[in-house]
């Protein structure tokens, strides 16, 4: 079996692997290493979870066969474990990987980690109480978690790089809001932006420099969410893998705004962003968009083998309505003027319900109310942005012949992926296809 997105070169699918990234982050010679998530862990996570698996080819072990037709009816929140994510990241090396005295020395570990906050000495932005390291002011860890007794919230967030085609993760993200602690240097006048650096070996060409306007940080619209300091994922600890001790986390945004090894916020009044992401040619204010791609699928199936197809769905900031798939003999052609299938005859598939059960191992009063109505525990819209979401078909026996299959979300305003944002530096989201044999018996 192949897979491709339209206007992409297929690439063969690693069964071995929860997502199947397209093409890399080549335009900043971002590192990309891969997960160790094998069949069995993905099975594993589907029974604790509800992640869904592909139907496996017929004589498949009855495992798979049981997981799946328990995944497929409970939803979850598509929790991935922190060591199952993919990894987009910068340094040489990251700093995770430098010995344990390197980093306390530099403060990649909770022990020594300190956060300064100052005003950009390149603008005439002011602020009252700046934290800074010569002077004893700075942010230490142990500050950080005294005012999150007190202010700490969680939500789920997918991380996604723009330049991918699929997501790198999803999970629970906690935090103190970013606003609470830049509160505590008195900010004054003369305030724009904020832009931020983490950890870059000391070296200027290393640094990943981001920008975020104030009324982001400081405002969020009803029913949004909070920017975040961040320090733990799915209820433990960032790792230095996952950027910690501390890190970024911007909801609506695309992974390159969570900026990870998080050391420096300074208050500007430069009146737009220059992010370091910006010279790769990339829309640095870019929102997530919503668009579908296939779980695990078989290379061949036999023709008294029922199919079933599933998948996952990026919710992006607008929604999600339905999920739907389009599958024909490979051999029909298809009218050049019409390269996003508009006229094609979809099909809708099942977006599964939200599972209650993802969340028993989480603490429940941390639940952003914006996501969680804190009374019922049940999240406030679903499927919820900004995160991911499963979908299947019911199982359906095909003739022997060669297929392919295509899948496409619907957005809530009606928008058929990949428009209303058809343009690739702005988030992929083309449409994903992937190929299919099925055999006589």
């Amino acid at each position: 079996m192949s897979v491709e997105v339209t206007g992409s070169s297929a690439i063969p699918v690693d069964s071995n692997r929860l997502f199947r990234p397209i093409q890399a982050c080549s335009s900043l010679a971002l590192k990309m290493k891969k997960s160790t998530f094998s069949r069995r862990d993905f099975i594993r996570l589907g029974t604790a979870s509800a992640t869904v698996l592909g139907t496996e080819a017929a004589g498949a072990g009855n495992e798979a066969s049981a997981v799946t037709s328990a995944a497929r009816e409970r939803g979850g929140c598509c929790i991935i474990p922190s060591g199952k994510f993919y990894n987009v990241e910068r340094g040489e090396p990251p700093p995770y990987q430098l010995p344990l005295e390197k980093r306390l020395e530099i403060g990649m570990e909770r022990e020594t980690w300190k956060l300064e906050i100052i005003a950009d000495p390149d603008s005439n932005a002011k602020i009252d109480h700046p934290m800074l390291k010569a002077e004893g002011t700075e942010l230490t860890f142990e500050a950080l978690m005294k005012l999150a007794t007190a202010k700490a919230t969680s939500y789920f967030k997918v991380i996604t790089c723009n330049n991918l085609s699929d997501p790198l993760g999803n999970g629970l993200w906690e935090g103190v809001p970013l606003r609470d602690v830049l509160w505590l240097t008195g900010p004054k006048e003369n305030l724009r932006h904020v832009y931020y650096y983490g950890h870059h070996n000391e070296d200027p060409k290393q640094m990943f420099k981001c920008y975020l306007p104030i009324n982001r940080i400081f405002e969020d619209p009803p029913g949004e969410l909070p920017v975040l300091l961040c320090y733990k994922l799915n209820g433990e600890f960032l790792t230095g893998e996952r950027g910690g001790p501390v890190r970024m986390i911007v909801p609506e945004a695309y992974g390159f705004k969570s900026v990870k090894w998080l050391q420096r916020i300074l208050f500007t009044n430069a009146h737009q962003s220059d992010d370091t992401y910006a010279n790769g040619n990339n829309d640095t204010n870019s929102w997530l968009k919503t668009f579908a791609r296939f779980s695990e699928m078989p290379e061949e199936i036999k023709s008294s083998a029922p199919l079933t197809i599933q998948g996952k769905a990026q919710v992006g900031v607008s929604g999600l309505a339905k999920v739907q798939y389009w599958l024909r003999p490979s051999n029909e052609p298809w009218p050049a003027e019409d390269p996003y299938f508009t006229k094609a005859p979809w099909q809708d598939s099942r977006i599964l319900p939200f599972d209650s059960a993802a969340l028993a191992a989480f603490d429940h009063k941390k639940l952003h109310p914006a996501q969680f109505d804190p009374a019922t525990r049940q999240p406030r819209e679903w499927p919820m942005r900004n995160t991911l979401s499963h979908w299947t078909t019911e199982p359906r026996k095909l003739a022997p012949g060669t297929y392919e299959i295509r899948c496409r979300t619907i957005d809530l305003a009606g928008a058929a992926q990949p428009m209303p944002r058809p343009f690739p530096k702005s988030g992929k989201n083309d449409i994903q296809r992937v190929s299919l044999v099925c055999q006589a018996d």
